[in-house]
């Protein structure tokens, strides 16, 4: 026959709170912002930002996510490029494969090129999803290009 020493510590391995012993916390999961830049902007921005910009009414914009030249400047930059009915396109660039990196914004209405590059979200110490979209449709709001403005 066991002893009770044996029996109870079999016991409290079995079940740790019946014993006295706090369980584990469980596990935060990982914030969408923690993904990896390449999986981070096609699979959770782009479908977010159409998803956003077709709760103004409009039909769904055509969205890409690429590297290449920069607008106005022409330096390398990651972009995430949209374009919307009317051919006005936009083009949101980050300087590196980074949310968090420096990033601007172009616009550019049919017909024409982009020619101004504007700085976004220059000022915001930490970088979510939901402020992505929500300042990126703000901004094209602002340009009169969403909803029955």
């Amino acid at each position: 026959m066991p002893d009770s020493d044996t029996a109870n510590q079999a016991a409290a391995q079995a079940n740790p709170e019946a014993a006295g012993a706090k369980p584990a916390p469980k596990a935060k999961p990982p914030a969408p912002e923690d993904k990896p830049f390449a999986e981070f902007v096609p699979q959770l921005l782009l479908p977010a930002l159409a998803k956003e910009i077709q709760s103004y009414g409009g039909p769904e914009p055509e969205l890409s996510f690429e590297q290449g030249p920069m607008p106005v400047v022409g330096s390398t930059c990651w972009m995430l490029r949209g374009s919307l009915p009317g051919s006005r396109r936009f083009w949101l660039c980050f300087t590196a494969d980074d949310i968090s990196s420096a990033k601007t914004i172009a616009v550019a209405e049919a017909g024409a090129e982009p020619s101004l590059l504007e700085s976004f979200l220059i000022d915001e110490k930490k970088i979510t999803l939901a402020l992505l979209v929500s300042r990126l449709v703000q901004r094209l709001n602002g340009q009169k290009w969403l909803g029955p403005n």
